[in-house]
């Protein structure tokens, strides 16, 4: 294929976005869904030129360009910050998808296995914050939700937030969770309160309320292993 006229001088099959259309996503090699992703080439090359130059950069691995930042990006000739922040974002979005497919694969079974997964939220802030883990009915993991940012000795719970996002994820369950600066984990009364309110309402929408985890450095409490609602 040669650069000059630019990709419009193509035939009409071998047009990454017309190619795409016509024989589907699975019929494009990485560097044809790049170029789409880059719209547009210089006066010199072509934007499939342009994205065989950014594999190049990743040593044509998907895993490394994924870990590349702008200013590595704006490096290839004709790229330019517009061009490189939007590669960085869709990369990020693939990147996210990953992760959530392997959320589903997680089962929390224990509250242990719930603290493991959630503590890299919560573990060592100087304020508290306040989470649900959102399960389907194998009690796999679906999502995590953030709901509040607070102070360094509470935070504000909106049940019409936590309800809101559960129904979003036509969660089966979920486990509130959020952590103690100070590194006490003993749950105050209002702890108790808010976590057995959100256990009866839970029953209400035909959902289980399956912890409550206050989370602090490399220890946490669970109110259900606990007795406490």
């Amino acid at each position: 294929m040669s650069e000059q006229g630019g990709i419009r001088s193509w035939a009409i099959e071998d047009r990454p976005r017309e190619k795409l259309l016509l024989k589907g996503k699975n019929a494009l090699s990485d560097a044809e869904l790049i170029a789409i992703i880059l719209r547009t080439g210089t006066k010199s090359k072509t934007a499939l030129h342009m994205a065989m130059e950014v594999l190049q950069r990743a040593g044509n691995n998907l895993d490394e360009l994924g870990k590349l930042e702008i200013h590595d990006l704006e490096q290839i000739k004709g790229m330019g910050t517009t061009k490189a922040v939007t590669l960085a974002a869709v990369l990020e979005l693939g990147r996210r998808r990953k992760n959530q497919e392997s959320l589903s694969r997680i089962a929390i079974t224990s509250s242990r296995a719930a603290y493991e997964y959630i503590r890299q939220y919560l573990e060592d802030l100087p304020h508290e914050e306040f989470y649900l883990i959102l399960l389907n009915r194998a009690n796999r993991i679906i999502r995590h939700a953030h709901i509040s940012k607070g102070g360094t000795s509470g935070t504000v719970v909106d049940n019409k937030i936590v309800f809101a996002e559960a129904l979003r994820s036509k969660a089966s369950s979920m486990i509130v969770c959020h952590n103690h600066p100070s590194g006490n984990m003993v749950p105050s009364e209002s702890d108790i309160a808010l976590t057995r309110k959100i256990a009866e309402a839970c029953k209400l929408l035909d959902m289980t309320l399956l912890d409550h985890l206050i989370v602090g450095h490399n220890k946490y409490y669970s109110l259900k292993d606990e007795g406490d609602f």
